[in-house]
């Protein structure tokens, strides 16, 4: 009888691989079930000012023509495709590859009161940002209180 030593951190590692392989989850990123089939998700940051809301999606290495942003019937979906880095080098050997690549895909339910036609997206650096600006309905106003 031959005796294995037992990892368990790699015994962790591959039932994780499992899990984010078998459409589990992709560890904190929630997707609907309609975009569930892709491979991975973007980490995004939302914020809310008193005119609009900000959303940044980290997508480093992706092309810009490869980055579709949809905003229907109240949803904000931003979904694309990470390519493939082709080996070019003879003798090159793979060992690990941790770097997220293929479909990815994230929607966003929205407030009515966004202005659906005001909406700007730009793309630098790897990071995609997106303003959604708020109808003049949804805006914070003050009231002045007299004392009388």
């Amino acid at each position: 009888m031959n005796m294995q030593l037992w990892n368990p951190f790699q015994e962790f590692e591959h039932m994780l691989e499992r899990y984010n392989k078998s459409g589990g989850g992709n560890l904190g990123n929630q997707m609907n079930t309609e975009l569930g089939i892709a491979d991975w998700a973007p980490s995004v940051d939302v914020e809310e000012t008193a005119d609009k809301y900000l959303i940044k999606a980290d997508l480093p290495g992706v092309d810009r023509q490869d980055i579709d942003v949809k905003l229907e019937n109240g949803v904000l979906s931003i979904r694309g495709e990470k390519q493939t880095e082709i080996e070019t080098g003879q003798g090159t050997k793979r060992h690990r590859t941790e770097r997220f690549r293929g479909s990815f895909a994230r929607s966003f339910t929205l407030p009515d009161a966004v202005d659906a036609e005001m909406v700007d997206a730009s793309y630098r650096d790897g990071v995609l940002s997106l303003s959604i600006p708020k109808e003049e309905r949804a805006k914070a106003k003050s009231i002045d209180i007299k004392v009388s």
